[in-house]
């Protein structure tokens, strides 16, 4: 545990790729293949259930360190990290622990089936024998909150780095259903795969969002271009007279859309399609929120399936006769796609291609994608093979503007980890006649020099506070972008936004002349389904 809690230490305390690669390559070169399987496992977001809720942890840890809970609870609050908080107030391990990380995560999968009685003695126990660097990462574990920046593609360079195998076969093995209860890291890392698994699907070629003009792309009849859609990327399999339907999010969602059943006899053995999950009525696309209600819910209603059935938007072309031909131009990909996919299916379509002879005819295109729920258009160059990642120079998101509205600040709350002692998180509210109206929320956009502006204003205007919130004075005014607005009666606004961030602080502008929710209203009826 020791090992991994230094890991974790290493990894938090640094911005360098190259040094966190360096440290879970040391890491993997010292411990045994059961605590690198775990160490992978929870950076790969596959950990264990949580077994204890925050407030019995925190209640049990106020008992153990002979506190109030109310000063526990507001140290939390000020800390901004529960797993920090509770490792700090606890007094000095009366042992040294010698287990390892995979014996404790076991603990961990044990208190779950626990009494209440035992689970906290278990608790007790691991207090009592682990010091504070190695509480704070059992809690991380007990509570999932694992940020310490190592992505997919970070943890693949290092295992390449420790076992020398190719990191796309690397990304490939990484992919899937597995689960760190029932295989080994031997078996999932070292062995090698013929292939025996129908499921798998390729790892996810991704893009950059183009930030230069579009003329320094070069020749405009070298580039392909499509609408952008907001659904689910994902990836339809058909093997072995099977279909299997994976998430960008290596999430095996086949059972969620029941549309695609019939592809597994539609569509010939050996065929792996790229592309999106979009909720689809009437002829065209719905918004992301439509979807969103079928996510997550394990029963499908046919009244579900009904409100909001699904397509899937076919991109690309990864597997063909059961042949990657993911090395092939995409020129090739797109006509053995075009041949394979049926016209005016109900089910499966494919992406249109948008005919442009020119960057400014296309870019007049782009400026209309709204108007087709669509978020902007993809730029793919003709001769470009499918790569595995994000990767720049092939592969462009060419977004349309966001849509705007300037709301004045009337709530904030603390940040988190490094930013727990900053007003970060802030509420906007747009005018409805002489009332302040609250429709969302947002913490990103802002410099480091404005949030500590906006912090100390915050402590000098303060109104009224509930909990960890403090009402402020309403004279603040921000821009908000937004990607999308949708009716939502959860709001009392009853207006929700889709990705809001503070765009810029309008220092040039009072309070009242902030937007109205007419204008709110004004942009859903523009854009809304």
């Amino acid at each position: 545990m020791k090992a991994f809690a230094d890991l974790y230490t290493e990894l938090d305390q640094t911005n360098s790729t190259l040094a966190k690669i360096a440290a879970l390559r040391q890491f993997f070169d010292r411990v045994d293949g059961t605590d690198k399987l775990w160490t992978i496992a929870l950076l790969s977001h596959r950990r264990p259930k949580r077994p204890v809720n925050s407030t019995r942890l925190k209640e049990w840890a106020a008992e153990v360190a002979g506190l109030p809970f109310w000063l526990v609870d507001e140290t939390h609050h000020v800390v901004g990290d529960l797993a920090e908080t509770v490792a700090g107030i606890l007094p000095e391990p009366e042992q040294a622990s010698a287990e390892s990380l995979s014996y404790w995560v076991r603990r961990v999968i044990e208190m779950k089936s626990m009494e209440e009685d035992d689970r906290r003695a278990a608790l007790l126990d691991a207090w009592r024998r682990l010091n504070r660097m190695e509480r704070f990462t059992l809690h991380k574990i007990l509570t999932g909150g694992f940020r310490v920046g190592v992505s997919q593609k970070l943890l693949v360079r290092a295992l390449h780095a420790h076992t020398g195998i190719d990191e796309s076969v690397l990304a490939h093995r990484l992919m899937g259903n597995w689960d760190p209860e029932t295989t080994t890291f031997e078996e999932l890392i070292l062995t090698p795969d013929p292939g025996d698994d129908l499921s798998k699907p390729y790892p996810f070629y991704l893009a950059y969002a183009l930030e230069t003009p579009v003329a320094q792309l070069g020749l405009a009849s070298d580039w392909s271009a499509e609408f952008k859609w907001d659904g689910i990327r994902g990836q339809i399999i058909i093997r072995g007279g099977e279909h299997f339907v994976w998430s960008r999010g290596e999430e095996l969602v086949t059972e969620k859309y029941p549309e695609f059943d019939m592809l597994a006899t539609m569509l010939p053995g050996g065929t792996v399609l790229d592309g999106e999950i979009l909720p689809f009525k009437n002829g065209r696309a719905l918004s992301f929120q439509k979807l969103q209600t079928r996510i997550g819910r394990k029963n499908l209603t046919a009244a579900i399936l009904a409100s909001t059935p699904v397509i899937f938007k076919c991109y690309d072309l990864l597997e063909f006769e059961g042949r990657d031909i993911r090395s092939l131009p995409f020129r090739e990909r797109r006509a053995l796609l075009e041949d394979l996919i049926i016209p005016g299916h109900e089910v499966v379509k494919i992406s249109e291609q948008v005919e442009f002879s020119s960057w400014g005819e296309l870019a007049e295109i782009r400026n209309s994608a709204r108007s087709f729920q669509s978020e902007g258009l993809m730029l793919k160059h003709l001769d470009a093979p499918y790569r595995d990642g994000r990767k720049k120079g092939d592969w462009w998101k060419w977004k349309v503007d966001p849509l705007t509205i300037d709301a004045v600040m009337i709530y904030a709350m603390r940040g988190h980890g490094r930013r727990a002692n900053l007003y970060t998180d802030y509420t906007f509210a747009v005018w409805n006649g002489s009332s302040l109206v609250p429709f969302t929320k947002a913490y990103s956009g802002l410099t480091d020099k404005e949030i500590a502006e906006v912090d100390a204003f915050i402590r000098k205007n303060t109104i009224d506070r509930f909990g960890p919130v403090r009402s402020v004075t309403p004279e603040l005014v921000f821009e908000i972008a937004f990607e999308g607005i949708h009716k939502s009666a959860r709001h009392k606004s009853g207006i929700a936004l889709r990705f809001p961030r503070i765009k810029r602080w309008r220092r040039d502008k009072k309070a009242a002349e902030a937007n109205t929710l007419s204008d709110l209203q004004d942009l859903l009826k523009l854009y809304a389904d």
